[in-house]
């Protein structure tokens, strides 16, 4: 069992057949998609994995995967277990050492899908209260469109280039590596978004920026030798400075109301960039709604101000024609001159005539 508030946090430590014991109400779908890479046989959710205020993915990603999900709502999981400790779970008991520690509720598939769809008819309330609360925040978060956000010099260069910003999303793995061969031939600056940066180096690419609060990045990541770059708060907090101060790493802060998805798209677009690819953004209602966030209404004052220069991942994936490179060329230039050598092998004529020609060019170059 192996327990942690912050599930992004967690799945780092999780093995395959772990119980992973969270505290997240309404499980995005990143997060359902992580946990089920990290092959964890249940999760014990100390809160309601779905409230029904929204349809988030979580739950249905975990459930159709075979994972055994069950919700604790009201009870605190953090104080009744223990990380490391071995138990039993049966339907929606908790068992350890034979004793009930807990029982919650099974979330089973059918009625998982069945409340999602239901979310999907009444998402009417929570688009409301969204839109709301963007309007509020539009108020407070004005620095973005007037373009106020004071940002140092940076050693990676974005003018003129095109930029490919990757952040810790839906399918961004996916996505990536369907851009592989725009990568190839555009040479595009890699701007990582946290996470973001194990995939890209997961694809054979090593990212030129990393922008966040460095809270999902591991040490590999941090020590490619990608510049990097502390999203703080406004008022000057930064929590990710504490932790590349200890692996005496190199940084510049940016402070932006923002999240960092944001500042990268802000950094690329005010250097200059001539075109911002992203990966793993969020590109609908839901998706804004999964991360629950105060602050998600910096994301539409970033695409507001960002405009025409921004392009989704999927939409370049089916536009761009990669370029065959050179080895179908070696491949074609290799198959004729196999082809010549059979020729001259079975012609009676090809071989004194190409004698001659050689013949002849000694004579011009004085060889004989």
């Amino acid at each position: 069992m192996r327990l942690g508030r912050r599930t992004k946090l967690l799945v780092k430590k999780l093995a395959p057949g772990d119980i992973a014991v969270i505290d997240h109400e309404d499980i995005d779908r990143v997060s359902g998609d992580d946990l089920v890479r990290a092959r964890v046989r249940c999760v014990l959710n100390a809160s309601a994995s779905s409230s029904g205020r929204y349809p988030n993915s979580g739950p249905l990603a975990l459930t159709r995967s075979g994972v055994h999900l069950v919700d604790f709502p009201g009870v605190d999981l953090f104080d009744l277990l223990k990380d490391g400790v071995t138990v039993t779970v049966t339907g929606g008991k908790v068992l350890r050492d034979g004793e009930l520690v807990a029982e919650g509720a099974v979330q089973d598939p059918a009625a998982v899908a069945a409340r999602h769809e239901e979310a999907r008819r009444t998402i009417g309330e929570a688009l409301e209260a969204f839109a709301d609360n963007t309007v509020a925040h539009m108020r407070e978060e004005r620095d973005l469109l007037a373009g106020e956000i004071e940002l140092p010099d940076f050693d990676t260069y974005f003018r003129d280039r095109p930029v490919l910003v990757v952040v810790r999303g839906v399918d961004h793995q996916k996505d990536l590596r369907m851009l592989r061969p725009y990568v190839r031939d555009m040479k595009p600056v890699l701007v990582a978004v946290d996470g973001g940066a194990q995939a890209i180096i997961d694809e054979g690419f090593k990212p030129d920026m990393i922008v966040g609060d460095m809270d999902s990045a591991g040490d590999e990541a941090l020590r490619c030798g990608a510049e990097l770059v502390v999203h703080a708060y406004p008022d000057g907090r930064a929590p990710g400075r504490d932790r590349l101060e200890e692996l005496g790493l190199p940084f510049k802060v940016v402070p932006a109301p923002a999240t960092s998805e944001d500042v990268a798209l802000l950094i690329a677009d005010e250097k200059g960039a001539e075109l911002i690819v992203a990966v793993g953004t969020h590109n609908n209602l839901v998706e804004f709604m999964d991360k629950a966030r105060r602050g998600m209404s910096s994301t539409f004052l970033t695409r507001l101000r960002v405009g025409e220069k921004l392009v989704d991942a999927k939409g370049v994936s089916r536009l761009y024609r990669p370029s065959p490179g050179r080895g179908p060329l070696f491949v074609v230039m290799g198959a004729a001159l196999i082809a010549l050598a059979v020729a001259i092998a079975f012609s009676p004529n090809l071989g004194p005539l190409l004698d001659l020609i050689w013949l002849k060019i000694q004579i011009l170059l004085g060889l004989e």
